[in-house]
């Protein structure tokens, strides 16, 4: 159990938590699920860089780190759409997100077994950090006066990237997909 990897479970562990908060409806503990979300976030950075820094990298963190993160922007989504901080323009963003996520995990797993791998690509990097932006955006928008539109622009932005990189790797993998079986 490496410490990126023992960052990556606390990160996963958070994530029950987080929601509880937001489920509350009390700002105080709104405030705390931001702050801890925030902390959770960070840590999808500082695994992968104390990973490679220390020369950490493992088998159990290249699968854990990606499921963390599925896990974080899923449940908040599902939180988000229960708790009303979505408006109805904001699910369609929010599915194609999801769709995108479990079907990229679908991919993965399917090449996976038969030994074709799918490396994240820099631009996949970058859909990460822009849902978990607006994912904090949204939880911080009902307690920061003008942050709504920003947070909800930046959700679609997020949404637009997270369905590109999708395109990307089904474009990418097609070859694989629609050849003979190896």
């Amino acid at each position: 159990m490496s410490l990126p990897n023992q960052l990556t479970i606390a990160r996963i562990l958070a994530i029950p938590v987080i929601c509880l908060f937001l489920l509350s409806g009390w700002e105080w503990l709104r405030w705390l699920a931001l702050l801890l979300y925030i902390a959770a976030a960070i840590t999808d950075w500082l695994d992968g860089f104390l990973a490679r820094r220390m020369n950490l990298n493992s088998a159990l963190g290249k699968m854990l780190d990606p499921i963390a993160d599925k896990l974080l922007v899923g449940a908040l989504i599902v939180t988000f759409a229960f708790t009303r901080d979505f408006s109805g323009w904001d699910l369609i963003p929010a599915i194609a997100i999801l769709m995108r996520e479990i079907f990229v995990a679908g991919l993965r797993e399917y090449l996976g077994n038969r030994a074709i791998e799918v490396p994240v690509t820099f631009l996949a990097k970058w859909k990460t950090t822009t849902q978990l932006v607006a994912l904090a955006m949204i939880m911080a928008a009902p307690m920061l006066l003008g942050l709504g539109f920003i947070a909800h622009l930046f959700l679609w932005i997020a949404a637009g990237l997270t369905v590109w990189t999708g395109w990307e790797y089904l474009r990418s993998t097609w070859p694989y997909l629609s050849g003979p079986e190896i």
